[in-house]
């Protein structure tokens, strides 16, 4: 398969400049200017294209509860919002903690065959908190190991955790929240879990990856343990950036003050934060009724982070390419990421310049729970093209 995008305002992680790109048998495989070729051409003038977005944090709800997401739907909305790879959690049902869910998971995303998925193993049996042995029969396609939601309370099986990490190469995705303290204070639950964690790895010298960091403090220790030379990168939601605590949604961690949003920003100007990651947590009505935490965010992320960080903040879109996809690629080890010869033809065409307001009822996801249904954004998603095959095109553009 064979595509040529022409007279783009081609950008990603080490600049920009204004010409084509040539896929060929899914791979990039000629970029410059003035390039013709005698297959499907798509004319990119006024657009940007980027390299198509990396998901570190999505729930596809597949299987279990797929009456919030599935495997397909949770893809489509994927694509909607330029993403081309996800990594998913392991809070389904049975819990992701064997092979068997992981094959599962992996045969049914590429029968789908509109995104990579990388399936996250849990750190505990069935999240039990305490059993380790399963990770001793993963195979190598596994990167990842993470509790999500729970994190794992006992210390000691954390510590056993990290070092059969540290041994096997894997990564320990940390959802930092000290239970016994969730219902005193968040922030504080946050904060401790968070020390905790990154002195663990500092002992044992994993590799460890902290979820949806919200607050200055936690940041902060992670600056410091960076500084140190721990092996430990970062994330940020989306909504972690966008909204502040006068907003009144349930998400967790929760939606915290201006302060906190403002210095996150800036850890992410300095190069503190490796990664925007979206949290993609779909939730039927009636669950965000009952109290379920989560924000469905897959198809708004570019946009958010556009309108908050480049246009509002002043953060290149450079810096953002390198954080939304050139640096959550390395850390799944995969060849994205990067508009140059050699990389996946993973790519998003976008129009920086369109201002649109976000309508739920055009999700692709299940979920259609966001408190930002109304709100107006600019960076509008056109194309998302995986492998040089179109798996996204705006109905709104004729191109």
């Amino acid at each position: 398969m064979e595509l040529l995008i022409k007279s783009a305002n081609v950008v990603d992680w080490c600049g920009s400049y204004f010409g084509d790109v040539y896929i060929n048998d899914g791979i990039i495989s000629e970029v410059g200017k003035n390039l013709n070729k005698d297959c499907k051409t798509i004319d990119a003038k006024g657009l940007t294209l980027m390299p198509s977005f990396v998901d570190l944090h999505v729930h596809f709800r597949d299987p279990g509860f797929t009456y919030k997401e599935d495997i397909e739907s949770g893809s489509k909305a994927a694509v909607r919002g330029g993403f081309t790879m996800v990594n998913l959690m392991a809070n389904t049902n049975p819990v992701c903690s064997s092979m068997d869910v992981v094959n599962y998971v992996k045969e049914k995303a590429s029968k789908v065959g509109l995104v990579d998925v990388h399936q996250v193993l849990s750190i505990t049996r069935n999240f039990d908190g305490k059993e380790i042995s399963h990770l001793e029969d993963i195979d190598n396609s596994i990167k990842i190991i993470s509790e999500d939601g729970k994190d794992v309370m006992d210390g000691n099986a954390m510590l056993e955790a990290m070092k059969l990490s540290k041994q096997k190469d894997l990564i320990v995705m940390c959802h930092c929240e000290e239970h016994s303290l969730s219902k005193y204070d968040m922030r504080i639950a946050e904060n401790i879990m968070t020390l905790r964690n990154l002195e663990f790895a500092k002992i044992t010298g994993c590799k460890i990856h902290i979820a949806h960091v919200s607050t200055i403090e936690a940041m902060r220790y992670i600056i410091r343990y960076k500084n140190e030379g721990v092996k430990v990168t970062c994330e940020v939601a989306p909504h972690h950036l966008f909204l502040n605590d006068s907003v009144k949604y349930r998400v967790n961690p929760p939606i915290r003050k201006e302060e906190d949003v403002l210095f996150l920003i800036e850890a992410i100007k300095k190069g503190y934060v490796d990664v925007i990651a979206t949290d993609h947590a779909p939730h039927t009505e009636e669950d965000k009724e009952n109290g379920a935490p989560g924000i469905s965010g897959i198809e708004t992320a570019f946009s958010l982070c556009y309108t908050k960080l480049v246009k509002e903040n002043g953060l290149s879109l450079s810096k953002l390419s390198e954080i939304m996809s050139k640096n959550p690629s390395e850390i799944l080890d995969v060849k994205k990421g990067t508009i140059e010869i050699g990389y996946d033809g993973d790519l998003v065409l976008v129009d920086l310049n369109k201002k649109y307001e976000i309508n739920v009822d055009e999700f692709k996801s299940k979920g259609k729970n966001t408190p930002l249904n109304g709100q107006h954004v600019y960076g509008k998603v056109v194309k998302t093209i995986k492998g040089g095959k179109e798996v996204y095109s705006s109905s709104k553009y004729n191109i």
